[in-house]
């Protein structure tokens, strides 16, 4: 006796809303999950607007991020400026290599990849990708979660600021690009969590028809 194939369906294609805080499913009339509390809300469409305001923004702030000094050091009347490529550059004269490397992956090339990696996502969404569901997924997971660690320069800024208070002989001062990539960082964090994931699938679904 052969037994009948039953299509697979979704709990989108069910009308059924997931909880994107603890994953659980709950029908439509539910507004808040019954598991950890979260409000519940169907997929977002309009969250590419917001990704795209917040990613521009946080682009906007981090070209004077990178144009204006990054830190001021005033030592026995003589200040020194140097923005985030020249302290790379510093550190590197200086024989700190690793220093160095940390601060260049981590104030240039980690958020140059976040800005290429959300544009890519949010762009993935209205288009056909040769890129898997899965693999983006993935992708946004890491974007998320590296974000933090973009604020290693504005740590060290604020640590090397308070601790450096030496009067006449030695003080350092943030410059004007510390706010500006702070805010950066800040912008594209946002960016990533305005991005509501399961457009991903819902993409994957609609590339299936």
């Amino acid at each position: 006796m052969t037994v009948p194939l039953v299509s697979q369906i979704t709990a989108h294609e069910a009308g059924l809303i997931g909880c994107t805080q603890c994953g659980k499913v709950h029908r439509p009339t539910i507004v808040r999950c019954t598991r950890c509390g979260a409000a519940l809300h169907p997929r977002d469409s309009a969250s590419l607007q917001r990704v795209w305001a917040w990613l521009i923004a946080g682009l906007v702030v981090y070209i004077p991020a990178n144009l204006y000094p990054m830190l001021a050091t005033a030592s026995l009347g003589k200040t020194t400026e140097n923005t985030i490529l020249g302290g790379v550059l510093e550190l590197i004269r200086h024989g700190s290599y690793g220093v160095a490397g940390i601060v260049f992956v981590a104030s240039i090339v980690i958020p140059v990849a976040k800005f290429i990696a959300i544009a890519f996502l949010a762009l993935s969404i209205p288009r056909r990708v040769k890129l898997s569901p899965h693999a983006r997924h993935r992708l946004f997971e890491v974007v998320e979660f590296i974000g933090r660690w973009s604020m290693i320069d504005v740590f060290v800024v604020a640590i090397l600021s308070s601790l450096v208070k030496l009067d006449f002989a030695a003080t350092i001062t943030p410059g004007v690009a510390a706010v500006s990539f702070a805010l950066s960082v800040a912008f594209t964090m946002i960016a990533a969590l305005s991005f509501d994931e399961r457009l991903i699938w819902s993409r994957a679904e609609h590339d299936a028809e």
